[in-house]
Parts: structure tokens; sequence; C-alpha cells
């Protein structure tokens, strides 16, 4: 890739005579990526309305802007169309079949990455467009975070959970030297129990969050009173204190609220509804849970149900619950807009950590 330097020319621009196969043929590939995300966001925006369908239709405008550059630098050398790069299609796919903020975390990706900013051909105004474009598109996603937030905590948690102590608890039973069907009994009964524990603790945890923000929110009856307080000697301001304003600004809060430009609760409800929605309802967050750490602790037990024992079933159930949990990792990380690579190494790194230790006390126990 063509590196940021002095090259005789302005960014952007590349005189025809210091062309070469190689520029036409990256010049060519950024094309096609360019129209590729592109119909990327005119598909979010057709399973999308309102506003954030409007801001991707405007981002969609301005990859094809992005395109006009590279078809002006090509010229005659632009070649029959191309497809965009392979991740770039998978997005595409995503975006017409599935949408959602899934979709548009990995798109939030894909500007983070964008190689623009290093190349010359790439003029200033298209380095600075990706990188506003990764704004945009996280701010999109922030919403379906919040509302995805508290039944994913649940969720990962819970598969998380189930993986790593289910197969802590069947290497460190198994390798106490007991029988296959002991080992499968204790796994099943470790599952059944552990889903229960977590779905009635999430309920619990997320039932009381929800009634602490709740116990937070302005009251009705405050609100109701505004109306008959005396204008000249109130107690107003001191709502606004005691939420964190300076006395200078709560007095001037007030008076706009009494005079009719504001309402009691306008600036706090917004925030406390924001609050209950990033945690989810209890019964969402205990379901979750429950399933999610059964499937997670279903899967060590899947040698046992086939009447492996010994070392063979604890390799094959430490390699099941590894997959699952390098999948639940770059899940995580994909979700988050952070590497999928460190979030599933992390996983798998924890929950190894957690089985091993427990295989080593059930051999040491065992012996």
């Amino acid at each position: 890739m063509a590196a940021s330097g002095d090259t005789g020319h302005e960014r952007g621009q590349h005189p025809a005579q210091q062309r070469t196969a190689k520029d036409i043929k990256r010049w060519r590939h950024y094309l096609a990526d360019e129209r590729a995300e592109a119909a990327v966001y005119r598909d979010l925006a057709a399973r999308s309305d309102g506003e954030e369908r409007a801001i991707l239709l405007e981002i969609a405008s301005a990859e094809s802007r992005h395109e006009k550059h590279w078809l002006d630098l090509l010229g005659n050398d632009v070649g029959q169309p191309q497809r965009g790069s392979a991740r770039v299609r998978l997005l595409g796919w995503l975006a017409r079949h599935l949408g959602g903020v899934f979709v548009l975390a990995l798109a939030q990706r894909r500007e983070s990455r964008s190689v623009y900013a290093d190349d010359i051909d790439a003029t200033s105004q298209m380095a600075a467009d990706e990188q506003i474009h990764e704004e945009v598109v996280r701010s999109l996603a922030a919403r379906g975070r919040n509302k995805l937030a508290g039944t994913f905590r649940a969720a990962v948690f819970g598969v998380n959970d189930g993986l790593v102590s289910n197969l802590a608890l069947v290497l460190g039973i198994g390798a106490s030297g007991a029988s296959q069907s002991i080992v499968l009994l204790t796994g099943l009964s470790g599952l059944l129990a552990g889903a229960l524990s977590m779905g009635a603790g999430e309920f619990i945890s997320v039932r009381s969050q929800r009634e602490l923000l709740e116990a937070s929110h302005p009251s009705p009856q405050a609100a109701e009173a505004v109306t008959h307080l005396d204008i000249d000697a109130n107690e107003l301001a001191l709502v606004y204190r005691a939420r964190g304003m300076d006395p200078n600004e709560a007095e001037q809060h007030a008076t706009a609220v009494l005079t009719g430009l504001e309402t009691l609760d306008t600036d706090v409800a917004a925030d406390g509804e924001d609050d209950l929605e990033s945690h989810g309802t209890a019964w969402g967050a205990a379901l979750s849970s429950f399933c999610l750490f059964a499937v997670g602790a279903f899967i060590p037990v899947i040698p046992s149900l086939f009447g492996m024992y010994g070392i063979s079933a604890v390799m094959l159930a430490a390699g099941l619950v590894g997959l699952a949990l390098l999948v639940t990792g770059a899940i995580i990380g994909l979700l988050s807009g952070t590497s999928p690579l460190t979030r599933a190494l992390r996983q798998i790194a924890i929950g190894y950590g957690a089985a091993a230790a427990t295989y080593a006390l059930g051999l040491l126990f065992g012996a």
C-alpha cells in the first residue's frame, strides 16, 4: 500500500504517467469495496425507519462520493466491475437478511479499519469521512446495545458460567476416578441446579436494580405541585441542586420551569428510561440466563452421554468447551466493536484456567 510522504503530487491526485499496475489494482479494489459498502448502508436503511433510515442513506451517499474519486482516478483503467472483499460481501448479506445492532457493530468495526489515512491516493477528506462514519454508526448501534445490554449480559454470563463451571465439575469428578455413570449424573445435576440458580439470581438482581432506579424517578405528585408554588419563594431550585446543578444554574432552571418553559421531570426521566432499558426486564434476563446456562453446561456432558470416560472424555469435553468459549468471546468482541480474536482468547484462557485448577484438585484427591 502506498505510504504517506513527498511524492511530488497532492494527496488524492496521481499523475497518469506515474501510475503502476499495482496502483490500478489497489484502486479497483477500493472502488469495489466502496460500491459494496454503499449497498450495505442502503440495505440497512431499507430495514430501518425514521431518522435512522435517513442517516444510513446519508452515509451511503458519502460512500458514493468516495466511489466517484476512484472512478476519476482510474479513468480508462476502470475495467470490468469487481466484487468487494469477502468481509464486505458477508456484511452485505447480513445487512440484507439480518440487520440490527449486530450488523451495525460489524459496520462500525469495518469503518474503524479504513486504510485511507495511510494511503496517499485517498484524500484527507475521505479519511476524515471514514472516521466520522465510525462515530455515526457507533451512535446508531448504541441504542440497540442499550436494549440488548441487560438480557445480553445475562445470556453471556449464563453460557460462560455453564461452560466453565460444568466443565470444571465434570473434569474434577472424572479425574478423581469416578465411573462414567457418576460423571454423567454429576454433570446433569450441575446443569439443572446451576441453570435454576442462575435464572433465579438474574431475576432477583435485575428486579432489584430496576426498583432502585424507579425509586430515583421524579414523583408525579411533585410535578403537580409545581403549579401551586410561590414564584418568589419556593424550594424548586433545591431539587436541581440535589441533582447536581450548581446554585446559579439551579435557580435559572427553576425559573424556567415556573414560567412554563420546561417541566419538572424532563431532564431526569429520559436518563432514567435509558437506565431501565439498559438493564432489560427481570423475566427476560432470568429466561436467557437459565437457557444459556443449560446450553453451556450441556456441552461438557456430551462425551459421558455417549459412554466415554477417562482421558478421551476429558479431551473431548475440553475441546468442545474451548470451541464454545471461542465463539462466545468472538461474538462479545463483535458486538462491543472490539477485536473478536482478543475477546475469544480471553474467554478461553479464563475458562481453561478454572477447569485446569479443578481437574488438578480432582487428581489430587483421587490419588
